[in-house]
């Protein structure tokens, strides 16, 4: 097959990826379902990263299958400037009504990253709406992830992403991140310490004035940073001096939506409502791309305001609302809520705990955090090559039968959530030896 032929796999640029080492010995997955996947070898492999942090109800589940099969028969595609089709707006209601309080008004998109630079873009427009155009400052946070736009790596905190791209946003700032070992090492769910971060805010107002600042964006915990959990009352905190100064509040919730941490969005289990949610990834269980951004209703009336044939929001893509992606995000939510995937995550959630903090003496790792379905640990690098122990590491449990997610030294642990107890354990007993085996 054209796996086994190293010329069959120069004309990709993979993504994110030391493409010449994956050439060296590629790995290459072939089917899926349930929790595992089957490898061009035949291999089967448990899926410890749901994908990418999106397939929460399992791969090729039968009812997101037939969805979609069923859609492109009927309607393939339908334009969504000056057109709409039926399912698009049940799909905005349903969303509507399952978010927090307020955030009744949806628009959608294709991918996390658009998710992020569509709220960024919704929230530089309202305030000049409003009459403050001044407000153009945006602000992310040291380690944070919100994709690879310019506006998402503009707000982004993640070195590695930004370095290559000199040309970026101007009149970003950054707040501090959440974590700390020294306070919060090891720590099990939402750290004691660290609420006063949030005051950083006050800093950045003080430097450029809060007039000038047009929203803050933070993941409620950062995902691909490596699970940094928010500090009891941080979030709170952050949410009362953003309304204190005028600033609106985004959440990227691209990772922790749709059941990852228990709920529907992080914003209901840690009880914070901003003003506008980025979402993307188990909308659609990874199926077929589709992104949303979820907003305030006032927000959405202040633009309502000018000419009635004026086009309200200068914004969209060929593929808003595309159907296929629309069918797929109907049968999700049907099977979250027929299955009770969510309550079935919280059930998870002890064992997963207590297995991963159980790993603390199997290698040389130097911190372990958790919340929800969402863990991670932090290899100790080797020295002089830093990422050396993580990439082995994911070699290792590749080749214990186990697919994990490591950037850098640290490893991302995220199970779907229909995984059984027993599955469970055995992604565990998998990674144990994974990491016992590390040099």
């Amino acid at each position: 097959m054209a796996g086994n032929d190293p010329q069959a796999l120069d004309a990709l640029w993979m993504p994110f990826t030391a493409n010449r080492w994956f050439r060296a010995t590629p790995r290459l997955i072939t089917e899926a379902a349930g929790v595992r996947y089957r490898d061009a070898d035949g291999r089967e492999l448990l899926d410890f990263a749901s994908g990418l942090w999106c397939v929460n109800a399992g791969h090729c589940h039968p009812r997101i299958v037939e969805a979609i099969r069923e859609q492109a028969g009927k309607l393939d595609y339908a334009m969504s400037f000056q057109l709409g089709h039926p399912e698009a707006f049940r799909l905005a209601e349903r969303l509507a009504a399952k978010a927090p309080d307020g955030l009744e008004r949806v628009f959608f998109c294709n991918s996390g990253s658009e998710a992020v630079d569509t709220a960024l873009k919704i929230a530089l427009a309202w305030h000049r709406q409003r009459g403050h155009a001044g407000r153009t400052r945006l602000v992310g946070r040291v380690r944070g992830y919100h994709g690879v736009g310019f506006g998402g790596i503009s707000v982004g905190g993640i070195g590695n992403n930004r370095r290559q791209y000199p040309v970026q946003l101007p009149g970003t700032d950054h707040l501090p991140h959440t974590h700390a070992t020294a306070q919060m090492g090891f720590s099990r769910g939402q750290p004691e310490w660290g609420a006063h971060l949030a005051d950083a805010l006050d800093d950045l107002v003080a430097l450029h004035g809060a007039e000038s600042i047009a929203a803050v964006i933070v993941e409620p915990v950062a995902g691909s940073a490596g699970v940094l959990v928010p500090p009891v009352g941080y979030l709170e905190r952050l949410r009362e001096r953003c309304t204190a100064h005028g600033i609106l509040l985004i959440f990227d919730e691209v990772i922790t939506g749709f059941g990852r941490i228990g709920h529907l969005f992080g914003a209901q289990r840690f009880g914070v409502v901003p003003d506008l949610i980025c979402c993307a990834k188990g909308l659609t269980n990874g199926a077929v791309p589709m992104g949303a951004v979820l907003v305030r209703d006032d927000l959405f009336e202040d633009f309502m305001a000018g000419p009635e044939l004026a086009i309200e929001l200068a914004h969209g893509y060929t593929y808003s609302g595309h159907p296929l992606a629309t069918a797929a995000a109907h049968a999700t939510l049907d099977v979250y809520d027929d299955e009770g995937l969510f309550e079935h995550a919280r059930s998870l959630e002890q064992q997963f705990e207590d297995r991963l903090h159980g790993l603390k003496q199997r290698a040389a790792i130097s911190d372990i955090r958790n919340i929800g379905l969402m863990g991670a640990l932090d290899l100790e690098p080797v020295p002089g090559e830093p990422s050396r122990r993580g990439i082995t590491l994911f070699e290792n449990a590749f080749a214990e039968g186990l697919v994990v997610r490591t950037a850098g030294d640290t490893l991302a642990l995220c199970p779907p959530l229909v995984t059984r107890p027993d599955e469970l354990d055995m992604m565990f007993d998998r990674l144990e030896r994974a990491l016992v085996a590390l040099p």
